[in-house]
Order: structure tokens, then sequence, then C-alpha cells
């Protein structure tokens, strides 16, 4: 009996820690796509109802809390742009993608930070390639100006709609 409770707690344990994502901090991923970066000060903000309302509509999509950390990103003499962290829930568990944003406005990468889900799950490269250096313009919508990933729907739909609240809290509060 103990031996059955044992592997039983293991596995839990084993299976609860196994989350995917990238292996670099926030600041290396941000120092990888930005030259010239000086200083990256984490920030918190928190959205107010009027906001919570405009980001909703502006993104098109759900958005389910009012906290996110953002990264204003500086060389020594200038602001070169802005990281949104977005937390969003993709089937059961909880993806984590940066989002950064020149001055412009245009989408310079996403990174996934952390994936609960299983890691077949996850876009491969090529597909995350789509969403760098869009400019303000793009929708970002799966099926229309980003291609489905069969297998990864539900992936692929969670992590665009995150660049569009990216987008929105970029362009509403961080512009």
């Amino acid at each position: 009996m103990k031996k059955i409770f044992f592997t039983l707690l293991l596995g839990t344990l084993l299976s609860q820690s196994s989350v995917a994502g990238s292996k670099a901090s926030v600041d290396e991923v941000i120092k990888s796509s930005f030259t010239g970066v000086s200083t990256i000060e984490p920030k918190q903000i928190i959205l107010t109802k009027k906001q919570f309302s405009q980001v909703q509509s502006r993104a098109k999509a759900a958005v389910r809390t009012k906290i996110y950390r953002y990264y204003d990103i500086k060389s020594k003499n200038e602001r070169l742009g802005y990281a949104v962290l977005i937390s969003r829930k993709v089937r059961g568990k909880k993806a984590t993608v940066l989002y950064a944003f020149d001055n412009s406005g245009t989408l310079k990468f996403t990174e996934i930070m952390a994936f609960g889900e299983p890691p077949e799950y996850i876009p491969n490269k090529t597909w995350m390639g789509q969403l760098q250096n869009r400019d303000a313009s793009a929708t970002l919508t799966v099926g229309k100006d980003i291609p489905t990933i069969s297998g990864s729907t539900l992936s692929a739909r969670s992590i665009t709609e995150g660049a569009r609240v990216a987008r929105a809290i970029y362009e509403i509060i961080l512009k």
C-alpha cells in the first residue's frame, strides 16, 4: 500500500512540474531581439474599469484579469519599446507568452515563457515567426491572416488572442 501511495505521489509531482517553455529569462529574450538595450524595467499595471472594457473591445477577445506585468525597454538615451506578459488558459492549463512592441507599435516578437499543456501542443518556431514584425494594422486572427495549426488550434487561438490583448494594452495604456 505504501509503495502505491508513493508511486502515485511521485507521478503527480513529476507530471505537475513538467511545464514546457522558454529556458531563457525575460531579459535574455528581450536583449536578443532589441539592439542597444541598457535597462529592462519590470512594471505592473492594474486596468481601470474603463481601460478593461477598452482593451477587451479593441482586442476582440475575452480579458479575464485587470493585472498585467510589462517591461519598459530602454537604451541609454531613449525608449526602445515595451514587452507585455500575458497568461491565458489554452485547454485546462495556462500558457504565458511575452509580446514585445517597438515604439511604432510593431509586434517585434512573441516568446512562450511557460506552457502547461503537453509539449506537442506548443506551436513550432515557424508558426511563431508569423507573429514577428507584424505592424499595428495586422488583425492577428487565426484563420484569416494567421494560419491554423493542425492539432494545436486552441494553442494558436490562445497565442493570437493574447497578442491582440497585449497590443490593446500597448495602444491604450503604454503608448
